[in-house]
């Protein structure tokens, strides 16, 4: 039987990659670009659901957890919230497409206080794939969310990267180790 199977493409915008990104990966998230884009346009071209689950903070939010974490980051309407290199330009090329979705998250799941998981039970969908940033925060929480909701899970190594590369190569080892996902 063939899955059904969607990718969500996590938090890969400006702020998290560019060189004077906010709160930037740096190098080892913009070696990524071109694998991301690959993927993301292949799952576009085979007609799979393709979700955007983009980080949104609120200027001045001195309430949101990650205030205390991280410096003001993905805030709305910013230009550190677009969509990294040639990324966004396949977004907009495509953002009409039905399959592909947009959607404003505010934890570093993907699932939390979001309709992702009614998004996808409504499109039958088991099977998630897994690229973004950062390995050891947003895209481990939803990998982690995913596994407890029951989803299959394939994450790209060569798709995701982090700011701290102990917690990037941890996490790895934790997808494969503890969520039993299909590690490419």
């Amino acid at each position: 039987m063939d899955r059904k199977k969607a990718l969500i493409n996590i938090d890969y915008t400006n702020d998290f990659v560019a060189a004077d990104g906010a709160l930037t990966c740096g190098v080892p998230g913009q070696k990524i670009e071109e694998e991301i884009v690959r993927i993301t346009k292949a799952f576009i071209d085979n007609q799979d659901y393709v979700v955007f689950a983009i980080d949104v903070h609120q200027a001045g939010d001195t309430l949101h957890p990650e205030t205390k974490l991280f410096p003001p980051h993905n805030i709305e309407g910013t230009p550190g919230r677009k969509l990294y290199g040639a990324l966004e330009e396949l977004f907009k090329a495509n953002r009409a497409d039905k399959n592909v979705y947009w959607m404003d998250k505010t934890r570093y799941s993907a699932f939390a206080g979001t309709d992702l998981e009614l998004q996808l039970r409504a499109r039958g969908i088991t099977e998630l794939h897994l690229v973004g940033v950062c390995t050891d925060i947003c895209v481990l929480h939803t990998a982690f969310d995913a596994y407890n909701k029951g989803f299959e899970l394939v994450i790209y190594q060569d798709a995701v990267a982090s700011f701290d590369q102990e917690g990037h190569a941890w996490a790895l080892r934790h997808f494969k180790g503890s969520l039993g996902a299909d590690v490419r």
